[in-house]
Parts: C-alpha cells; sequence; structure tokens
C-alpha cells in the first residue's frame, strides 16, 4: 500500500513491485546460475559456458532495480553537513529541492543511457556464448535511471503536499527522534 493518495499511489505501487520482482529474480537467478557452475565445474568437470555473460547481465540488472528500492526506502548515501545546519523550514526546502534535482538527473541520465542503447544496437555485437546482442544486456540502466526518477520525483511531491519532511514517500526524516522511521 503507497503513502501517497490516488494516481500517484497506484504509480507508487506498481514500481514497488517492478523493483520486487527484478531484485528478487535477479538474485535468485544468479545464485541458482553460481551454485550450478560450481556444481557442474565440481561435479561434473564441466563449467557452464554462459555463466560468466549471465551473471554480468544480472549485476546490472539487480544494480539498476536497487538504486530504485534504495530511493524508495531513503537508504541512499547522503552528505548533510549543510542540510544537518538548518532549521526544519530550511531541511524542507532543501529536500524539494534535492529531490527535485535528482529526479530531473535521473531522467536525463535514463535519456542519455537510452541513446547509448540506440548506439550499441546499431553496431550489432553478439555476447560470445549466449549469441545475444549486447544492448539487451543494457537495458536495466535507462529502465532503473527511470524508476529512480519516478521515486524521486514522488518524494518531491510527498514533501510539498505534507507538513513532515520525508526522505522518501514512506520514510521520515529523523530529527526529534535521532533516526529514521519508516511510515
Amino acid at each position: 500500500m503507497s503513502a501517497l493518495p490516488g494516481f500517484l499511489g497506484t504509480i507508487d505501487v506498481a514500481v514497488a513491485r517492478l523493483e520486487a520482482v527484478l531484485l528478487a529474480a535477479g538474485v535468485l537467478l544468479m545464485a541458482a546460475n553460481t551454485v550450478a557452475n560450481v556444481v557442474g565445474r565440481y561435479l561434473l568437470g564441466s563449467s557452464i559456458v554462459f555463466s560468466e555473460e549471465l551473471n554480468r547481465i544480472l549485476i546490472i540488472l539487480i544494480t539498476f532495480a536497487g538504486i530504485s528500492y534504495a530511493a524508495r526506502h531513503g537508504r541512499h548515501i547522503r552528505m548533510s553537513a549543510i542540510y544537518d545546519a538548518l532549521p526544519p523550514k530550511g531541511r524542507k526546502m532543501m529536500m524539494i529541492v534535492i529531490a527535485s534535482i535528482t529526479a530531473v538527473c535521473m531522467f536525463g541520465l535514463a535519456w542519455y543511457s537510452f541513446g547509448f542503447i540506440r548506439t550499441s544496437a546499431g553496431q550489432g555485437r553478439l555476447l560470445p556464448s549466449l549469441q545475444i546482442p549486447v544492448w539487451w544486456t543494457l537495458v536495466w540502466a535507462p529502465l532503473g535511471f527511470t524508476l529512480t526518477g519516478i521515486q524521486y520525483a514522488l518524494t518531491a511531491f510527498k514533501n510539498i503536499s505534507e507538513d513532515d519532511i520525508y526522505l522518501s514517500t514512506n520514510v521520515l526524516e529523523g530529527y526529534g527522534t535521532d533516526e529514521e522511521r519508516e511510515v
């Protein structure tokens, strides 16, 4: 369930489900692939030919799905010396600015990564073992940047529409209790 109202809540829930599926599938597939490769190497004397390539693809998937997940839970590294010195109203305004600028940057990175994928697709390169186009392995970058941009845009909206200060749509800033708390 989302902490956001109406259509924004629907978007928030859909993004959360997509993040969960991508992260869970990526981690489980990577674990299964690694275990199968180890078993094949030591018991059967032969490694899985495409194991390294598959794990590389899954690492890219987990990384870019993970940035959105971290944004959703307010878990990104923050450099907050100036922010911490501000009074609550200043922190609120700064959080809106930070979330808005970060959203714009994430959407910009999504745009540029999509352009990179178009360039890669035009080159026609294939992965040696799997024989799939290299650009297929990169589709997770614009998706992850877009989902992260949505998270930060929703965080900016949440901070504009609520009195409290939110690190994400469901994580309150922890000043006053010395720790963040999830709503």
